[in-house]
């Protein structure tokens, strides 16, 4: 596993053959942070330069093309709490509570230094300052533990910022519009700053022995004061403050930084910090091992055998980057009282709903079940389910994305039947989330522009109707069900396509070919399996020949001439994800198994550079987890796709089962950008069992999957027969058998 990966622009292989015909319109780089994490948790710590999106790393915003750098080099002005990981087009992002280890004056707070021998693991973070000072950092679920090692000198600093917020680009910052900061003496300071309309409370120890500590204010240290209190900040009137810690260090003298973090106030965050940390000075090591040990279950609950070493690499820090989000503060939540969980940075569901809430519901399908919970909650207070929830006050930032996908997650935990939501309840908030927004035009008309939400509206009635019917409610499943038809109104009937219309982040092709809950006579629409398969081939550049990728700042008659080839956005772009996985209902898995084996052969790789686009909150990653274990989840529908996986041999841990994924055959050698060449031929299944029984059909049930179980797949160098007659069901035609 390497969280470096992801972390700068793209830089792959030349990809050859098919995937040489994607074109990619959104920004190529990863967006991913190498921090300090720990699984789904509150708290993420990390180097601080104010580059977008995360505070780490060099690049400035940019919406298309290669990113531009803001700097030469990777640099910190210290260490900041609370990255996002793979989003984009987000301008404000958390970094609060910035600490900085200094040998300078206070006045050089702010300044810049390059970062020497970085090392980064799951849940620890190390680099060295240009001043000599090597910085460590850790995290629990709640807390972050940061161990400095100084130089010799004779006035050594620690310093914390709690104005900090944001990033370093134009309109990037975020300023608190109250706070307040205690310095108790002992090591002990506490503060609440007030961020986007959320109460961000720290408690911190500081293990200086025989160093003093003041609080400081516009960069003034204030000798014997003991509190600061704003009351209303604005942006022009905005100045640092903090604390500080300084006193003479010893050449290899360590200092640790315990920091306890609430958005219920001090008093929650100093118990957090004690119940993380214990008691003692020096809590870096055990919290370190054990966020360390965390991971390694979280990891260990799927594994492959086989591959390249750099394929499994690719692979495991996939599966890392898929479990860093959202984050779980359990009791935290600043909107309402009551205890129970408290999820944030679902940002945003319109990345993640196809690929990562399935991959949690396998294997942490606890926390899948409080991640619904939460949501549920937010619905209940704030009116609405929302598409993305940061930390920050209002749920619906994101309403232009899409609508109505936490339907989806709540439809499949209905089906699996392993959660105990009280789903009466729960089925009241999707009914009423259908008549937001969009949804009310829909509900009036039977469609709506733009012509992505029609979609997304016809499905989200479809999965509300399932669960509906199965809570005996017959006359609201019939209504739902009714309106869940009117997807059609979505389409030409003389292109097969989706109508004109605007469209978020692409065009009508890359919506076209979504799994909708009746492919059958989505397929009928298009004209049949043939015309289907055409534009499918056409969407995917069979035939086509390569293509140039857009540069560092491309104009716009390059983007035109791109987005005119109406193409595959080579896992660069969310909204065509599960094309792929469209060829199965038209009866030609090889098809589905030569795109994602290209898919997977040049689109990621190792090295800072190995991710084709952002990772999306590990949406990106989910679906390479996915796509390498050869399933797919059709989110919404109970259901997986099979397809030729990527390893020999795959163990899914789910709840109490495992679902084993076992190949046997031809196989000349493995998947991965390090084969012969970088480019082995494709597998396609031959024949598949099931428990040892044949299984003839492309698909299985979810609850299936969860079970556990044994999928043989035999694979050969040539397509088969296999799969082209039993095809994944459709509400229009009964399921295969």
């Amino acid at each position: 596993m390497d969280p470096f990966i992801g972390t700068a622009a793209t830089d792959l292989p030349p990809a050859r053959g098919l995937a040489a015909t994607w074109w990619w319109p959104k920004p190529q780089v990863g967006n991913t942070h190498p921090g300090a994490t720990s699984p789904l948790g509150m708290v993420s710590a990390c180097a601080y330069s104010g580059a977008y999106p995360t505070g780490y790393g060099r690049y400035a915003k940019n919406t298309e093309g290669v990113p531009e750098e803001m700097f030469e080099r990777l640099q910190a002005s210290g260490f900041t709490h609370f990255q996002q990981s793979g989003t984009g087009a987000i301008r404000k992002y958390y970094n609060y509570v910035r600490v900085t280890p200094m040998v300078q004056p206070l006045d050089d707070l702010n300044e810049s230094w390059p970062l020497h021998d970085e090392v980064a693991e799951a849940g620890y973070y190390a680099a060295t300052l240009d001043t000599g000072i090597r910085c460590e950092l850790t995290v629990g679920t709640k807390v972050a533990v940061h161990r400095y090692t100084f130089p010799e000198h004779s006035s050594a600093r620690v310093v914390i910022d709690l104005s900090c917020g944001g990033l370093g680009i134009d309109l990037g910052r975020t300023v608190p519009v109250r706070a307040q900061a205690e310095s108790m003496g002992l090591g002990r300071a506490q503060g609440t700053v007030v961020m986007e309309g959320v109460p961000l409370s720290v408690y911190l120890e500081v293990d200086s022995p025989g160093w003093r500590q003041m609080l400081w204010y516009d960069r003034r240290l204030i000798h014997g004061g003991t509190r600061l209190d704003f009351d209303s900040i604005r942006q022009t009137t905005l100045r640092p403050f903090g604390m500080l810690f300084m006193g003479p260090a010893r050449a290899g003298q360590t200092v640790e930084v315990r920091l306890g973090f609430s958005l219920r106030g001090c008093e929650q965050a100093r118990a957090n910090l004690e119940r993380e940390c214990g008691q003692s000075s020096s809590a870096f090591d055990t919290v370190r091992l054990r966020t360390r040990a965390r991971w390694g279950d979280h990891l260990g609950r799927v594994q492959v055998e086989g591959g390249t070493p750099a394929r499994r690499t690719v692979f495991g820090t996939a599966l890392y980057h898929a479990l860093i989000k959202p984050c779980f503060g359990d009791d935290e939540s600043p909107f309402w009282p009551t205890p129970g969980p408290f999820a944030f940075d679902v940002c945003t569901m319109w990345d993640i709903y196809k690929t990562q809430l399935p991959l949690l519901s396998a294997i942490v399908p606890e926390r899948a079940n409080d991640l619904l919970e939460s949501l549920i909650r937010v619905c209940e207070e704030e009116g609405n389910f929302p598409i993305g929830y940061r930390m920050a006050r209002g749920a619906d930032r994101f309403f232009r994305q899409a609508s109505a996908l936490v339907h989806t997650a709540l439809a499949d935990a209905h089906a699996l039947g392993r959660t105990a939501l009280d789903w009466n309840w729960a089925l009241v908030h999707m009914v009423g989330d259908l008549r937001r927004m969009y949804g009310e035009d829909f509900f009036e008309h039977g469609v709506v522009h733009p012509i992505t939400h029609t979609l997304d509206l016809a499905y989200a009635h479809h999965c509300t109707a399932k669960v509906a019917r199965a809570l005996n409610d017959r006359r609201l499943a019939d209504d739902l069900e009714r309106r869940s038809s009117q997807w059609t109104n979505a389409f030409d009937p003389g292109t097969g396509l989706l109508r004109d219309s605007e469209f978020y982040e692409g065009g009508k092709w890359n919506y076209s070919f979504r799994l909708l809950h009746d492919m059958a006579a989505r397929i009928d629409l298009a004209g049949g399996d043939k015309e289907f398969i055409d534009k499918l081939d056409r969407f995917f550049g069979y035939g086509a020949r390569p293509v140039r990728q857009p540069g560092r700042r491309p104009d716009p008659a390059e983007m035109a001439a791109g987005y005119a080839l109406n193409r595959f956005e080579g896992l660069n772009n969310e909204p065509d994800m599960e094309a792929p996985w469209a060829y199965h209902y038209a009866g030609r898995p090889d098809r589905t198994a030569e795109v994602v084996h290209a898919a997977l052969t040049w689109q990621f790789g190792t090295g800072p550079g190995g991710l084709p686009g952002n990772d999306d909150s590990g949406g990106l990653s989910s679906w390479y987890v996915w796509a390498s274990l050869g399933l797919f989840p059709v989110a919404g529908q109970s259901l997986f796709l099979v397809n030729a996986p990527a390893f020999e041999r795959a163990v899914l841990r789910t709840g109490d089962g495992e679902f084993v994924v076992e190949t046997s055959g031809h196989r000349e050698t493995p998947i991965g950008v390090d084969g012969p060449e970088g480019h082995p031929p494709p597998q396609y299944v031959q024949s598949a069992t099931l428990d040892g029984k044949p299984l003839h059909a492309t698909h299985l049930d979810a609850v299936t999957v969860h079970r556990g179980g044994v999928l043989h797949l035999r694979l050969g160098p040539e397509p088969s027969a296999w799969g082209r007659e039993l095809r994944p069901p459709s509400l229009s035609e009964p399921p295969a058998t």
